[in-house]
């Protein structure tokens, strides 16, 4: 294969991405629902992932929305387009689980009819993670004391209620889940990190982290990293103090840094919004490039297998027909585990086959006298989801 004069790079990593998942993405009922799965509902079918690819994406995790404190345990995939929805998961990948922070989990946003649910308050969700965590503890320990038994005493007493939330909460606690945290508020960040630090664990990541670069110092000392937008800021009141520089800060001060796109259209220039970096505040190109590849690997604990390109690891990798980092660059060929899943040459062949399967249904059609209404039934219009969505467009239209 002659790459003369092109740019290879590892394969562009999202740590923040709501694609490919079936239905709606927030469980909203409780402000804990640690026992819902990512995993359960991934959406192979998303031509979501075919366009991610096209723009050199090859490994993301779906996280659950930003509805309550404690969210839904989240699932890494690669973009093996054409595979199952098993096929599409890294297994590698060790188990996460979003949490959330801020004015989507106190409900402020959610109109005057959502007004009841505990905790409505920012001090409310400290209080109630910590006794979430409490619960979770003291559930461990009942179900150690009763493996502690001798055999013939276990089987005659009767086990603790199996519990599969707190079953989540303990793999935190037990450091074999991590969190990543939706957060924008400098104090909601240090409170985050301080009741893990009381509790004995450590936050892995604060996602969209826009006030972070006020906190970069105990970030870095706490061990958590940071996976911010380039350029977002004042769409909503706590958003309001954030900077483009901030990337450029928290990498200063030694946190580990990624760009996120929480967008299955921004996805596909995640290269774009990396570059914005070198524009606000100089940050090398290198620096800036890791920013979506092995700084994203790293916050998901896959860095051995991704992230780099280096003897030994995935073959996940993008071939560009320019500067990486430039608006005006794209990606001609996206290859995962070492098999082409994207190629500008296979993209216009299936078009031209795509435009004669159109062309020959929509002459079947008229042919058949069909009415209007009738070429609508059964439509599945899919929606591109984000953190704050509550609703469930799927059942919504084909309920009937």
């Amino acid at each position: 294969m002659d790459a003369t004069g092109r740019h290879i790079t590892p394969g562009i990593i999202d740590e923040h991405s709501h694609l490919a998942i079936s239905s709606g993405v927030n469980e909203g009922s409780h402000s804990s629902t640690a026992e819902v799965r990512i995993g359960d509902v991934v959406d192979p079918d998303d031509v979501g992932i075919y366009r991610a690819l096209a723009g050199g994406v090859t490994t993301a995790q779906l996280l659950h929305g930003s509805a309550n404190p404690i969210g839904g345990q989240a699932q890494v995939i690669k973009f093996r387009w054409g595979l199952g929805s098993e096929q599409l998961k890294f297994t590698e990948a060790p188990p996460s689980i979003k949490f959330a922070l801020g004015e989507n989990v106190k409900q402020s946003n959610w109109g005057d009819d959502n007004t009841v649910r505990y905790p409505q308050t920012r001090m409310g969700v400290e209080t109630f993670m910590k006794d979430r965590f409490l619960a979770a503890r003291e559930y461990g320990k009942a179900w150690k004391a009763y493996d502690a038994q001798p055999k013939k005493v276990r089987e005659r007493t009767v086990p603790p209620r199996r519990d599969l939330q707190l079953e989540a909460l303990l793999e935190i606690l037990e450091s074999k889940r991590f969190i990543h945290s939706h957060s924008y508020v400098q104090s909601e960040i240090l409170m985050l990190m301080r009741l893990a630090e009381e509790l004995g664990f450590r936050v892995q990541n604060f996602t969209h982290i826009l006030e972070g670069y006020k906190v970069a110092p105990e970030m870095a000392k706490h061990g958590a990293t940071a996976s911010s937008f380039a350029d977002w800021w004042a769409y909503k009141f706590e958003v309001y103090d954030a900077i483009p520089q901030s990337p450029c800060l928290m990498q200063k001060h030694g946190v580990v840094t990624s760009i996120n796109s929480d967008s299955a259209e921004m996805m596909r220039r995640l290269n774009q919004e990396a570059g914005k970096s070198v524009m606000y505040c100089g940050m090398d190109e290198v620096a800036a490039l890791k920013m979506v590849t092995i700084n994203p690997a790293i916050q998901l604990k896959v860095d051995g297998r991704t992230g780099s390109l280096k003897r030994g690891k995935d073959a996940d990798f993008v071939i560009w027909n320019g500067h990486p980092l430039s608006m005006y660059s794209m990606p001609e060929q996206t290859w995962v585990d070492g098999t082409p899943y994207f190629t500008l040459e296979r993209d216009a062949e299936l078009r031209s086959l795509i435009n004669v399967e159109r062309e020959a249904l929509i002459q079947k059609i008229l042919d058949s006298g069909a009415k209007d209404e009738d070429s609508k039934k059964g439509r599945n219009d899919r929606k591109m989801w984000h953190c704050d969505d509550v609703e469930d467009v799927w059942h919504a239209t084909n309920a009937h």
